[in-house]
């Protein structure tokens, strides 16, 4: 089993933009993005053009970029959390039970349509963490 931490930088409909200042100035590359109006879920139409998710590779590193939804909160403390990935749904359980404890549920830990087990949280130090399990192939 592994677990990876990623930083997650969340920003308010200029993520394309950020993705390609970050592949000018350091020399990131798209190994994936998708717009909210390429997934599943019904979406209002100002936000289908809004990056849903992209991975970008950084020398060795990854590091994700997204967009909110319209309305979503964002401001400059909560643009960037740490995104941990593992491959087992207990195992996400465990460390988002944990990282809760003192803290704030952001999103309760459950199956979203690219995940089958997805939560946000808010640890008593005020660092929060996104908890994505990958699907199993």
């Amino acid at each position: 089993m592994t677990i990876q931490f990623m930083p997650y930088v969340m920003l308010d409909g200029n993520a394309n933009e950020a993705i390609e200042f970050y592949e000018k100035s350091l020399d990131a590359k798209v190994m994936f993005k998708q717009t909210f109006g390429e997934g599943p879920e019904s979406i209002p139409e100002d936000a289908k053009d809004r990056v849903a998710h992209s991975v970008l590779k950084v020398g060795e590193a990854e590091m994700f970029v997204a967009d909110t939804v319209p309305g979503q909160d964002n401001q400059p403390g909560n643009r960037l959390s740490i995104c941990i990935t593992t491959t087992e749904i207990e195992k996400s359980k465990k460390i988002y039970e944990s990282l809760k404890q003192g803290g704030q549920v952001n999103m309760p830990l459950q199956e979203v349509y690219f995940s089958p087990a997805y939560g946000m949280v808010t640890d008593k130090f005020g660092v929060t963490f996104q908890i994505f399990t990958a699907k199993q192939h």
